[in-house]
């Protein structure tokens, strides 16, 4: 998969708020393949916001 553009990278704690569940949810997600992270092993972890929002819309019932 691409690296998404930079603009479109958040942080965990951005990710967390934008889907609404806590930084330990998004890193569970992460290794459990259900979200992508972005940036090097030992570097903080990125998230496309875009792929955040299809999580958020389907966690509350609608659909992408």
């Amino acid at each position: 998969m691409t690296k998404p553009p930079r603009h479109r990278l958040v942080t965990t704690r951005v990710a967390a708020l934008a889907v609404g569940v806590s930084e330990a949810t998004i890193r569970k997600w992460v290794s459990r393949g259900k979200i992508t992270r972005y940036g090097a092993p030992n570097c903080r972890s990125e998230f496309d916001i875009e792929e955040l929002q299809e999580i958020a819309l389907r966690r509350r019932g609608g659909t992408p």
